[in-house]
């Protein structure tokens, strides 16, 4: 049965298991799929994808995380910093929204989702403790600051080219905002956010995301507030605008056909790889084809350029129109015809990444809106994954994985100090990995644990996974015959979702709190702030950072450990001398080393001893108290069997007490046990002190016999 419930873990749910239950678990699936639904498509379009991939990302993932993982109420779904993370690393691939982007996107969920389950069958679960909890406070406050960001743009109804910085992407935003704000789109995403805020005072039992999406959808099909025109370009009053348009389609069309001749010379440029690595030596034509490559790539950022300019133009314009017949011209809004009557709307073209039918132009007169979400399910099918694919992905997924997996056991952890339910992380790694690659089969981006969506589960009552079952259920009736009702939802309101969800991100005091432990870590996590901020949307750069520094903090600590001289507190206990400003014997030094001793502070040890010597004139014996040390390579070995002969070759004594077990195997191993004596090894610190009293200051011939004032002589046992 124990083999049974470790491949299938959900079998456990159903130990007295009872119609009560079900219930608890049915409401509570319900109630998080009332959330789920409308912020996996928020989710969804921060990910660079149209909204409706967030509900194919809610679909198998919640339900096969939950079946798999070990915790009962972890909410699997589209998460915010996942979601972010996943739209940068991918954004310098493809352009975002595209067939290939999308491609991308799912194969990046399977590449994630194989190395999380890798990770758990393999027992690797630890591997997440080389993010440390300043990194990731840092990237997650500074994510959390970029994803409320990047919706400024639908929240004024702007439209802005991303630049090479998110910051100065927001510059843009704000440029473009102050030149003209669509008012009804703000007055949308301020209302949303009002009536989130409300009802989550009055209730927080109450969806108020739900409502908020429910209410404005209503609204916005009552109002019109979509209000788009397909014109042919005649019917634009504007000269010189036929030409501009043909410039910028014959701009777009000449950078994919350099895309295309780009992609083909890397095909070659892998063939002449693959035939370099396989023992042809050099090659010429690699070097050419390289070339090549450069000169494509140098000539469509240039013309890239040039579009951003044309499509900034164009964007700029703005127009007033003038009805007739259910016929609309369309006059700029600095030179309409005097007596001419317009309808006092702002209309714009609408531009994007992609060339311009002059037939049949869009202008946007009114909001944006989700638009058209295909019915029925996602065609599940296993996504193209190429060795050479995985490899490009495998970086950014190991990221995600981690920061993911890190989001997630953390919720569960803190859903199991509740509930006393055990855990086990690499089973979590395991359910989160299925999940992730059964999801990319239904079409799923990268998804993880959902702090949110979890405590609503949780605050339900949830007693087992089959609340998550039950949500993905929902989600399967939504896309199944409730999608056409999501067609009117202003995409203003799903921006102020993501900014409401992502306001729980922001933790000032995890600053605060790691300065105050060690002010290494605040400057990390500072350092780990700013620099993913500075670097967005390459957020990759920020964690990179963190954890260098992290490492390097690390190992400095670990080749300068704790080396401190003990002496008698008031506690009749020994402490460092330094730190409590005691007064220690003259002929005796007890130190003491906190820390594995290895090869990187081997010779650490020696230096703080001969320190010691020399601040000691008249010291006879040191005692090394090896309590702190745990674990010792053959370096420091050596350097252990070194300070004893310099320390006995300079007339002094020298013993150690409170050596752990297996250090003790190992020196005996290697001789140094013999070498140091067994008179010389004590079991603990007293014994230890006892002992080199006697020898030192009972049996001396020092001038100062017996050293009444020596503060070691009150820690020997009264019956000494």
């Amino acid at each position: 049965m124990n083999i049974l419930l470790r491949f299938f873990p959900f079998l456990s749910w159903f130990k007295e298991y009872d119609i009560g239950k079900f219930k608890i678990d049915l409401l509570a699936g319900i109630t998080v799929a009332l959330v789920l639904i409308p912020q996996s498509m928020a989710y969804a379009q921060l990910a660079g994808l149209p909204a409706y991939y967030g509900l194919y990302a809610a679909f198998l993932p919640p339900m096969v995380a939950a079946l798999f993982g070990s915790s009962r109420q972890l909410a699997t779904g589209p998460v915010a910093v996942v979601s972010l993370m996943s739209a940068a690393s991918l954004s310098p691939l493809a352009t975002a929204g595209s067939a290939e982007f999308i491609a991308y996107s799912v194969a990046l969920a399977l590449t994630v989702g194989i190395f999380q389950f890798s990770l758990g069958v393999l027992r690797l679960g630890l591997v997440v403790n080389f993010l440390s909890h300043p990194v990731v406070n840092g990237f997650t406050n500074a994510a959390a600051i970029i994803i409320a960001s990047s919706q400024f743009s639908k929240f004024f109804g702007v439209d802005v080219d991303s630049a090479a910085h998110h910051y100065e992407t927001m510059v843009r935003v704000a440029q473009a905002a102050i030149d003209f704000t669509h008012f009804p789109t703000l007055i949308y995403g301020v209302v949303a956010v009002t009536i989130m805020v409300t009802l989550k005072k009055i209730n927080p039992r109450i969806p108020n995301v739900l409502v908020a999406v429910a209410l404005t959808t209503v609204v916005s099909y009552f109002t019109g507030y979509n209000n788009d025109k397909y014109v042919d370009i005649s019917a634009i009053q504007l000269p010189g605008l036929s030409e501009k348009i043909s410039e910028f389609n014959a701009t777009v069309e000449h950078i994919k056909t350099l895309g295309e001749q780009r992609k083909d010379i890397g095909l070659k440029v892998d063939e002449e790889k693959q035939r370099q690595a396989n023992g042809h030596g050099k090659s010429v034509e690699l070097i050419k084809l390289q070339g090549d490559v450069a000169i494509l790539t140098l000539e469509m950022d240039e013309l890239a350029g040039k579009v951003g300019t044309i499509r900034h133009e164009l964007r700029h314009m703005k127009f007033e129109a003038v009805e007739d017949n259910d016929t609309h011209t369309f006059y700029p809004k600095e030179a309409i015809p005097e007596g001419v009557a317009t309808d006092n709307t702002t209309w714009r073209i609408k531009v994007g990444n992609n060339t311009l039918d002059t037939a049949k132009l869009r202008m946007v007169g009114g909001g944006a809106i989700v638009g058209k979400i295909p019915e029925g399910l996602p065609t599940l099918v296993l996504p193209s994954l190429s060795s050479k694919t995985f490899f490009k992905l495998l970086p950014t997924a190991i990221i995600i994985s981690l920061l993911g997996f890190m989001e997630a056991i953390a919720i569960a952890k803190a859903m199991a100090a509740q509930t006393g339910q055990k855990l086990d992380p690499n089973q979590e790694l395991i359910g989160q990995g299925l999940g992730n690659i059964i999801g990319s089969i239904g079409s799923s981006y990268a998804v993880s644990g959902s702090f949110s969506r979890s405590a609503v589960n949780l605050q339900a009552g949830a007693v087992s996974g089959i609340s998550s079952v039950v949500t993905s259920i929902m989600v399967v009736i939504t896309l199944l015959f409730f999608t056409p009702l999501l067609y009117h939802l202003p995409q203003a309101v799903l921006a102020a979702v993501i900014m409401m969800a992502v306001i729980g991100l922001v933790n000032v005091k995890g600053f605060i709190h790691a300065w105050k432990a060690q002010w290494y870590d605040g400057a990390i996590s500072i350092l780990s702030f700013v620099v993913t901020l500075y670097f967005a949307p390459h957020l990759d750069k920020g964690i990179m950072v963190g954890v260098a520094l992290s490492m390097t903090v690390f190992l400095y600590k670990s080749m300068r450990p704790v080396v401190a001289s003990l002496s008698l507190s008031e506690e009749k206990v020994l402490k460092s001398a330094e730190h409590y400003r005691l007064k220690g014997c003259r002929h005796i030094s007890v130190v003491r080393f906190d820390g594995a001793l290895f090869f990187a502070n081997a010779s650490y040890l020696d230096e703080q001893v001969l320190k010691f010597r020399n601040e000691q004139p008249d010291l006879r014996y040191i005692l090394l108290d090896a309590r702190g040390i745990n674990d010792m390579d053959a370096s420091g070995e050596e350097a252990l069997e070194m300070l004893v002969k310099r320390v006995r070759s300079a007339g002094l004594g020298f013993a150690m007490c409170g050596i752990k077990g297996h250090i003790i195997n190992v020196m005996e191993r290697t001789g140094l046990m013999a070498k140091i004596g067994d008179d010389e090894i004590f079991a603990d610190s007293k014994a230890a002190v006892a002992a080199l009293i006697d020898r030192v200051h009972t049996n001396t011939d020092l001038p100062q016999k017996g050293c009444k004032n020596c503060p070691l002589t009150q820690y020997i046992p009264a019956e000494k």
